[in-house]
């Protein structure tokens, strides 16, 4: 399992680069990740490991955004970006998640993109994620799976080690994840390079 130490180092020496190396080649999973959200006005969204703040200008004007994630220096990158969009009804917390700091029930919509294979615990992440997400709330999330192809998962696993020391882990699986934390899939959808990410949406019972 990646520690904490690990994922900050990790994102402390990418945040500088991040946008350039991850924008435009994740690009199209985000546009269909927000989109799954079907956010209406007025709704409270929550981001779990909003990062630099790419996915920010994909947000309606008329929804309530907050985005969390536990790298400082990233999230520096993403309050720059909220006031260039002039983003007024943008919220940036520094927070753990698998420990969010709100009540039960406090959003309509919940999104975590490229976040679960990147931390300590996805199934304590994805329970808080569930928890202050209201009853038929939307839950996405967007992320690299392991495969269930068996040549390609060799490759995950030779892959493994260097992953882990940049911070993901290659060796998530999907469904097991998901029956773990008591969620069914209500859209699932392969996006981005050779559709090799699963883009995933479930409503919270």
């Amino acid at each position: 399992m990646m520690d904490y130490e690990t994922i900050n180092r990790a994102y402390a020496i990418l945040s500088p680069v991040y946008d350039f190396l991850f924008d435009k080649i994740f690009y199209p999973g985000r546009v269909a990740a927000v989109d799954l959200l079907e956010i209406r006005p007025g709704n409270r969204v929550l981001e779990v490991g909003v990062g630099t703040g790419l996915n920010l200008p994909l947000y309606s004007r008329d929804c309530n955004v907050t985005g969390i994630d536990i790298s400082k220096e990233m999230l520096r990158k993403a309050e720059e970006r909220v006031l260039t969009l002039g983003m007024v009804n943008t919220k940036l917390m520094v927070m753990d998640g698998s420990k969010l700091a709100f009540p039960d029930d406090s959003f309509d919509r919940v999104i975590a993109t490229y976040v679960i294979s990147a931390v300590p615990d996805p199934v304590k992440t994805l329970l808080e994620m569930r928890r202050v997400c209201k009853p038929s709330g939307h839950l996405v999330i967007l992320n690299h799976f392991k495969s269930e192809n068996p040549v390609i998962g060799m490759f995950e696993r030779l892959l493994a080690p260097v992953c882990t020391k940049i911070g993901f882990n290659t060796e998530l699986k999907l469904m097991p994840l998901l029956e773990r934390v008591a969620l069914s899939p209500d859209q699932m959808h392969r996006v981005n390079l050779m559709n090799g990410w699963r883009l995933v949406r479930c409503i919270n019972p």
